[in-house]
């Protein structure tokens, strides 16, 4: 991929003042160590025309580092698009490692799906097309799931995040994280007037203040906001 492609693939995903600073991050600690299948699924995605949605490659170098560290062999995506974050579940988690991942449309997710099998880690996916509140209820009817997952990612409607969030917590092993993506939904969620705010992002500010208030005041997580590509919320629960 190259220079200008990953400039404007990814310049709109940091909420740092200074673009340059961004592009140093990514340039000299983010891509020099992203593996090869993981840039050329950020090229495929950069010709969709909602390629912004697709998950900053600084916060998904974080996930990969936190997939590692709590040893996740059993994981859920709720969201999956084209499959980036997806795909460095696949690389990070063991062989015989499983990950659920939901999302309403499979035309996208088979866009990176070439690349996910050239990877050889598609034996690692169960993919449903669903919406993902009746998927994560399915889940939840066998009570084996419960308290069974290491760890989950949620980059979907934003509307339902604490409905996800609920099932999630019943879903999650006590220690098992969850990152929810888009939290600071480009930094709108500090802007105090609303009418300043672009009408097609009010909708999902709402949503998002509203997440945020309640995870910061969920006694089950421990949670760390940390201003990655849109803003990602690591919740680990404790109980």
């Amino acid at each position: 991929m190259g220079h200008a492609t990953k400039k404007s693939s990814s310049s709109s995903k940091g909420l740092l003042q200074s673009e340059e600073l961004y592009q140093y991050i990514l340039e000299t600690s983010v891509h020099p160590r992203e593996p090869e299948v993981l840039k050329e699924l950020r090229d495929v995605t950069a010709s969709h025309p909602r390629a912004r949605m697709g998950t900053a490659p600084d916060a998904g170098q974080l996930m990969a580092m936190l997939l590692k560290i709590v040893d996740a062999k059993k994981t859920i995506e709720v969201g999956v698009f084209t499959g980036y974050s997806l795909l460095l579940t696949a690389l990070s988690i063991p062989d015989h490692g499983r990950i659920t991942a939901i999302d309403l449309s499979r035309e996208t997710y088979e866009m990176g799906l070439p690349i996910i099998k050239k990877a050889g880690v598609e034996h690692k996916i169960n993919f449903i097309e669903s919406q993902a509140l009746p998927a994560l209820d399915k889940l939840l009817e066998d009570h084996e799931n419960e308290d069974s997952f290491d760890f989950a990612f949620v980059d979907a409607d934003k509307i339902n995040y604490l409905n996800y969030h609920e099932r999630l917590m019943k879903l999650l092993k006590v220690g098992g994280l969850v990152v929810y993506d888009n939290t600071l939904w480009k930094g709108s969620v500090a802007i105090a007037d609303e009418s300043s705010v672009p009408e097609d992002m009010k909708p999902g500010r709402q949503s998002t203040i509203e997440f945020n208030k309640s995870v910061a005041a969920d006694p089950r997580i421990e949670i760390s906001h940390a201003p990655l590509g849109d803003g990602i919320t690591i919740c680990r629960r404790i109980y």
